[in-house]
């Protein structure tokens, strides 16, 4: 007669290093490595078949299990909670954090980082939720604008990036109805200040040049720009700034219906004819522009008062143009 079979002693729970770590990170390292208390008298199984082991997960206590049914146990006291902190993050989050964001699979942000939970993101600034406000395009609005309301508009536009920067939009100034149309390039950092065009040295040379052919500002000339707004360190206008404020200048010219149009400098050359032709090539001869209406004007091409500053050599050329424009009145 075989004897009965006594229970084993349930054994120390089993832990990996990491949660060891873990475990004396918060102080239970002793506490739970603590053998689970034996039970109060041996528990008798009767004999049975061979009883089969069943591996169970680490820092489990092990138990026999039978092919019968089996005798209760004596639970394992179960382990203590590890103390929370306000504002702590629980350790299942860490290990998931940790584990995207240096591929190492449960190791907690307290581990990793001693300091404590990393830092929370920082709240957007009010200015990163500013959205620019929509460009007005001026195309249909300048259609049937007179030529205050134009000035107002001109004031009030915002169709393009230049608005931002601008201290004064520089509409034009000079006699209407008028004789001449004087069309520059684009304000200066004067002209911006000031809000009027072709003022300090330049303006002073266009008034003479003007006078030596019996024409001002105040009774026979009207002079504006291609651009009504400064660019930056007076770069030339960008292809979308000059499609934006275009409308502003053809309609300027239907409103004043000039006898003929001074174009002065490059740029504004190119931009009213049309064309990428040099200054060379294009001053010397008349030129023709045809209005919305139907009409055409005649336009004769010079140089820049500001480049004539520069290179004075160039003036005796610009009399010439000016004479063109004078024997055509």
């Amino acid at each position: 007669m075989s004897l009965p079979t006594v229970a084993a002693k349930p054994a120390a729970p089993r832990i990996n290093p990491l949660q060891r770590i873990w475990l004396r990170e918060i102080g239970m390292e002793r506490l739970w490595m603590r053998p689970a208390p034996a039970a109060a008298r041996p528990v008798v199984v009767p004999q049975a078949p061979v009883s089969k082991p069943v591996s169970v997960p680490d820092a489990m206590p092990a138990v026999v299990v039978q092919d019968t049914a089996p005798l209760p146990v004596a639970p394992a006291p179960a382990p203590a909670a590890p103390p929370t902190v306000a504002g702590a993050v629980p350790v299942a989050e860490t290990a998931v954090a940790s584990r995207r964001a240096n591929g190492r699979p449960g190791i907690p942000a307290s581990i990793l980082n001693r300091t404590g939970p990393p830092p929370r993101p920082e709240p957007k600034a009010a200015e990163d939720d500013v959205v620019e406000a929509p460009r007005i395009p001026v195309a249909e609005a300048v259609k049937n604008a007179n030529l205050d309301e134009l000035r107002e508009q001109v004031v009030a536009c915002t169709a393009c990036g230049l608005c931002d920067g601008r201290r004064h939009a520089v509409f034009g100034q000079g006699a209407t109805p008028t004789r001449w149309l004087v069309v520059g390039e684009a304000p200066g950092e004067q002209e911006d200040r000031q809000g009027h065009p072709f003022v300090g040295r330049s303006g002073q040379l266009l008034d003479a040049m003007l006078a030596a052919v019996g024409m001002s500002r105040e009774t026979d000339v009207f002079i504006t720009n291609v651009i009504k707004c400064r660019p930056p360190g007076n770069r030339n206008p960008k292809p979308e700034e000059i499609a934006a404020c275009s409308p502003y200048l053809m309609r300027q010219i239907a409103l004043l219906k000039p006898e003929r149009i001074l174009v002065l400098g490059r740029f504004a050359a190119q931009t009213l004819l049309g064309t990428d032709a040099t200054i060379g090539s294009l001053r010397g001869r008349v030129h023709s522009l045809k209005t919305d209406e139907g009409a055409e004007i005649p336009v004769i091409v010079s140089y820049h008062p500001a480049y004539l500053l520069r290179s004075p050599s160039e003036k005796a050329r610009a009399w010439q143009d000016l004479k063109l424009a004078s024997r055509m009145v």
